[in-house]
């Protein structure tokens, strides 16, 4: 260890020579390999002020995405807002490339588990790898206060929580931003066990495929075409991947909920609140927003100081973190709340923990509200106070309404024929590659449903007109009595603020059906996440299935409306609606058509539970 670290300190020295002095004037670039505990060395960049006026603190970034373009003048740009426009006053920078990713040695392995022999010195995982980092840090690089911020958006975010597990003394600051909490439940690979194949796909070939990362090459250009000629999933391994993805093995292998994706889940890891935390999610994040609101409400059971604090603004993934944030896709917000979350939040949040800057009051839970575009400050999340559960039942003739069924109906479900073989598109075609050229992942959530309204596998009920203002804050349960002809079902829920039909002053906006939540869910889960069981024909459940949490005011004028489908495609896998005990195993005869009831009557009653902003709001 002692020669590792004497190599790494001459490796700094000569980058600094031969890097530094050619740099932009405000910032000198370091690159070092800084050795861990197990001896593999991780390849840094710190980029430093020129000339401070005072001793700096760090503020770290861990990715797996390769750090060199992290220039001085790429960091002079997009982290100006935490610098007050004034390096010299700023922030010791430091950016690392995960183990096994691009410059970095060891092996890389997705979303690392927490070490399971925690007294085992030579045991490693991303919480100790950034133990060492930060402790070579504070002995190897001059002028530092000796205080530590670590911060980053999706997997970074994730590695910032996981630096929180067992913290080094010097992490003062943390925000752990779209982080994951459980890849099966809610996140990236799975929402409710349902497989999010489009993605889990995509991300798992690219990350996995070398080093670097590297699309997967598809002939074609729609997605959903590719996917569906695609077949079975079993298909991925036989034909394509040969079993050269440890990811791909991992979903092929472990569809149930157990040990493999337990072990990973990170609220069972979630005991303390080690450090002040900031906690970021988007209203309309794509790939995580299941996860940071899943870890803040996991820590605020323990948090006895009042130091762990909830923002959710009106962003896509990491939006916040880049342009003004004064709109998503079509949809308006009316001013600049990702600015304001960079400027107003983020930088007085840092500064206070990591260089005594004037006391920073932050809300428990700063939340914008959607629709009526204003930033509500809550003591709790979800809030408690002026907030009453209603119900919203579905009825006859695609309606919905406050007041349950009747007691009678001569017919008490609506039907509809799911045929696996024609999917229902998730977004509207052409399905480009999630990261792919001009493709439209980023705001797929903001667009306008109308392209699935009125297919014949989609049912939709709807609210009259507004005549007030409609204010939710607060978590969404939806119940479907549900009965299937087959043996195994997914369905889509989601609820939609359907816009005025004339009058809006972006035309395209005219009756505009947009997405407020959303979620999947798989039934043969309904009583086992470990143990699936099949449906039984023909015979109606009951299903609860979660929409998670939202602020968002319905206007006067619009109208609330609440879909239900079978299928997502190719954003979630296809149902075979046949029992099997693994999907990613199911043959082609497997997959057959089946038809879907949703209950409607009195003793079966489907609704949506709304938390509706009564009286004073906050």
């Amino acid at each position: 260890m002692r020669l590792l670290r004497i190599l790494s300190v001459l490796f700094v020295v000569a980058a600094n020579t031969a890097v530094g002095q050619s740099a932009d004037p405000a910032f000198t670039l370091t690159e070092a390999m800084i050795p861990m505990r197990d001896g593999a060395k991780l390849y840094t960049r710190i980029l430093a002020p020129r000339a401070p006026s005072r001793p700096l603190p760090f503020l770290m970034v861990r990715t797996p995405y390769g750090v060199s373009g992290n220039t001085p003048q790429n960091v002079s740009g997009r982290w100006d807002f935490m610098t007050n426009n004034t390096a010299a006053d700023g922030y010791l920078f430091v950016f690392q490339d995960l183990r096994g990713k691009f410059r970095s040695e060891g092996q890389f392995v997705m979303q690392r588990p927490p070490r399971a022999n925690r007294a085992d010195s030579k045991a490693i995982d991303e919480s100790t790898d950034a133990y060492d980092t930060i402790a070579w840090l504070l002995t190897n690089v001059p002028n530092n206060n000796g205080r530590v911020g670590m911060t980053g958006v999706s997997y970074d975010g994730w590695t910032t929580a996981m630096a929180m597990l067992d913290p080094h003394p010097a992490l003062k600051a943390a925000s752990p931003q779209a982080s994951p909490a459980d890849m099966w439940k809610g996140d990236d690979f799975h929402h409710n066990g349902a497989f999010r194949l489009s993605y889990g796909f995509e991300y798992a070939t690219m990350m996995e495929s070398g080093k670097d990362v590297q699309q997967f090459a598809m002939d074609a250009f729609d997605t959903y075409e590719w996917y569906l000629r695609l077949g079975s999933l079993k298909t991925v391994n036989d034909k394509l991947l040969k079993g050269t993805i440890p990811t791909w093995n991992d979903f092929a292998q472990h569809p149930n909920f157990d040990a493999f994706w337990q072990r990973q889940a990170m609220t069972g890891y979630l005991d303390k609140v080690t450090v002040p935390a900031l906690h970021v999610a988007g209203w309309w994040d794509q790939e995580d927003f299941y996860g940071p609101v899943t870890i803040y409400r996991e820590l605020e059971k323990h948090d006895r100081s009042n130091k762990n604090f909830l923002v959710v603004g009106p962003w896509n993934h990491g939006g916040w973190m880049r342009g003004d944030g004064a709109s998503l896709g079509p949809i308006q917000f009316g001013s600049p709340t990702a600015r304001f979350f960079r400027d107003s939040v983020m930088a007085p949040f840092f500064a206070m923990h990591l260089k005594d800057a004037p006391t920073f009051t932050m809300p428990e839970a700063l939340v914008f509200e959607s629709g009526s575009n204003v930033w509500k400050r809550y003591d709790t999340w979800p809030p408690k106070a002026a907030v009453s559960a209603r119900a919203l039942y579905m009825r006859e003739g695609g309606a919905l309404a406050w007041s349950p069924p009747p007691a009678t109906s001569p017919t008490p479900y609506d039907a509809y024929l799911s045929d696996p073989a024609k999917p229902v598109p998730y977004r509207q075609r052409p399905v480009q590659m999630t990261y792919g050229p001009g493709s439209t992942w980023s705001t797929w959530l903001t667009e306008d449903q109308r392209f699935v309204h009125n297919r014949p596998d989609v049912l939709s009920w709807e609210l009259p007109t507004l005549t007030d203002d409609l204010t939710i804050a607060g978590d969404l349960t939806v119940t479907l009595h549900a009965a299937t002809s087959g043996t195994d079902a997914d369905y889509v829920v989601k609820l939609i603020d359907v816009y005025p039909d004339s009058g809006m002053r972006d035309l395209r906006m005219n009756g505009y059906q947009f997405m407020v939540a959303n979620d999947v869910y798989r039934a043969r889960f309904r009583t086992s996440l470990e143990r699936p069981v099949p449906l039984t024909p023909n015979v109606p459940e009951a299903l609860t299935i979660d929409l998670h949490t939202q602020a968002y005011t319905f206007k006067k004028g619009h109208r609330v409306m609440v879909q239900v489908q079978s299928t997502w495609f190719p954003l979630i896998d296809r149902n075979p609606q046949t029992f099997v005990p693994n999907i990613f195993e199911a043959k082609p005869s497997d997959f057959r058509t089946a038809t879907q009831r949703i209950y409607r009557s009195r003793t079966r009653a489907s609704k949506i539970v709304l938390p509706v902003v009564t009286g004073i709001r906050p």
